[in-house]
């Protein structure tokens, strides 16, 4: 196994900032760009001969490097390779960890494949996907993955894990908490419909549809399909939600903040709370299982947070209350903007807001 940065095509010093959608932090003392999965398998061998810590880096849209850098290794995953796998009415696409996951969506859609199009437009690549278990509008991408093959970092052996076996739940699987830093994605495969109708549980995708030309007039598979995906991207477009340069408000890492998940009583509580200190309005609320979400940007805004705040170098994006964007200044701009809100929220309403960006000091 090669182990030094001689044999490796590491190379030092490499700035990480252009590397991530919010633009921030420092260099990384070593880079290695991961082609392989033998790539991979050497790197972690390198950083444990240089008792190093090693970062993975995919598509940088959830994450933040601190202002001084990493000073360890960070192993740029670049597996490429999209398969799609008949299987009777199904298609098992596989994808890459490296694949764009936007491009593996309309990759998909262009196939007629159903199951994943209201997640179009989420930056990052594909093998971030099942660590957050991302979702979007009513879709997660749980319902659709079929296994995920990963590379132990302990051993160096590849696995593969069914669904049943990645502990998926809301913005969260194994690989995010118990098994935090155990694997490395190299791999996720979706069982998708083939010629599929899209699925739609989202009132505002639906409405936006049905507003640009009736779905029930379209035909199954790829007309059907590319019609949501329109629709989504539009959406969050409008809410800067999209990776655009020439868009001040997308210079972030999409939603910083989770839904808080609490118990019916301290939901209730919060609702008592607000009719004495409130405005007359309604806490947004969903079910979850047998608890509450409450919606995280309604708690920043009325903690004093509105869209368009800037304190020092960050702010609130001016179109997603639950953005916090790079404002030409620094990480620890962002993230003393993200304790403020922390702080207020819990000062206000009790309630902890967890964060869904990864910071790596």
């Amino acid at each position: 196994m090669l182990t030094t940065a001689e044999q490796l095509p590491i190379r030092k010093n490499i700035p990480l900032a252009p590397l991530t959608t919010i633009g921030l932090g420092g260099s990384a003392k070593y880079f290695l760009e991961c082609k392989t999965v033998e790539h991979i398998c050497a790197g972690l061998e390198f950083g444990k001969h240089e008792h190093l810590p090693v970062q993975v880096l995919g598509g940088g849209s959830n994450i933040i490097f601190s202002d001084a850098g990493f000073s360890g290794v960070v192993l740029k995953i670049a597996l490429k390779g999209i398969h799609f796998d008949d299987d009777g009415e199904w298609m098992i696409a596989r994808a890459a960890a490296g694949e764009v996951w936007d491009a593996f969506v309309h990759a998909c859609i262009e196939k007629g494949l159903g199951g994943i199009e209201c997640l179009s437009g989420i930056p990052g690549f594909t093998g971030g996907t099942p660590i957050q278990n991302v979702g979007a509008y009513g879709q997660e991408v749980k319902d659709t993955i079929e296994e995920v093959k990963v590379l132990e970092r302990a051993t160096l052996q590849e696995k593969i894990l069914k669904n049943a076996e990645c502990g998926f739940s809301y913005r969260t699987s194994r690989f995010k908490f118990q098994d935090l830093g155990k694997f490395v994605v190299t791999e996720v495969s979706f069982r998708l419909h083939k010629n599929g109708r899209p699925t739609i549980h989202y009132p505002e995708v639906k409405k936006n549809v049905e507003a640009a030309v009736p779905l029930s007039s379209l035909a199954d598979g790829r007309e059907s399909l590319e019609a949501v995906r329109k629709v989504v991207l539009s959406l969050r477009k409008k809410k800067s939600m999209l990776v655009d340069p020439n868009d001040p408000n997308s210079k972030s890492v999409g939603s910083f903040f989770l839904n808080p998940i609490v118990e019916r009583k301290q939901y209730s509580s919060l609702r008592n709370l607000w009719k004495k200190i409130g405005d007359g309005s309604e806490v947004p609320v969903f079910s979850f299982e047998e608890k509450m979400k409450i919606s995280a940007a309604w708690l920043v805004e009325k903690a004093g947070f509105a869209k368009s705040y800037r304190k020092v170098g960050a702010g609130i994006s001016s179109n997603h209350s639950l953005a916090i964007i790079n404002c030409g200044g620094t990480a620890n701009d962002v993230l003393a903007l993200a304790t403020e809100i922390e702080n207020r929220v819990f000062e206000k309403f009790g309630i902890r807001l967890v964060r869904e960006a990864v910071v790596v000091d």
